[in-house]
């Protein structure tokens, strides 16, 4: 079984900053890919940011300059800098990680529980 368990989320002011962490634990082979997904009442899930094993990110174009993704593969662990908020960032945000749990299996999804990020004054 594997868990994602996210931190960092927050209220904080329009213009400040937060990080978010998301740390793996269970069985894991090897991670294929890591991402930030977010929600926000009455819309759907999308995509933040992304990073996959060679290395290789994407981020949506809402938060383009203003975010990054990164990760410490010793802790399986991946974070999401988040700076120059603004109201429209608050959603809850969900770590997703696409791995395989044994050097045989196929790649299988599996989402952490969110984290609620405000940005509000």
């Amino acid at each position: 079984q594997v868990h994602l368990v996210e931190s960092g989320g927050d209220l904080v002011q329009p213009g400040g900053s937060l990080r978010l962490s998301c740390a793996a634990s269970g069985r894991i082979f090897s991670i294929n890919t890591m991402a930030w997904y977010r929600q926000a009442p009455g819309k759907e899930r999308e995509l933040v940011a992304s990073l996959t094993s060679g290395g290789t990110s994407y981020y949506g174009d809402a938060v383009k300059g203003r975010f990054t993704i990164s990760k410490d593969s010793a802790k399986n662990t991946v974070y999401l800098q988040m700076n120059s908020l603004k109201p429209e960032d608050t959603a809850v945000y969900y770590c997703n990680h696409v791995l395989k749990t044994t050097p045989w299996s196929t790649l299988t999804t599996h989402w952490g529980q969110g984290t609620q990020v405000t940005v509000s004054s």
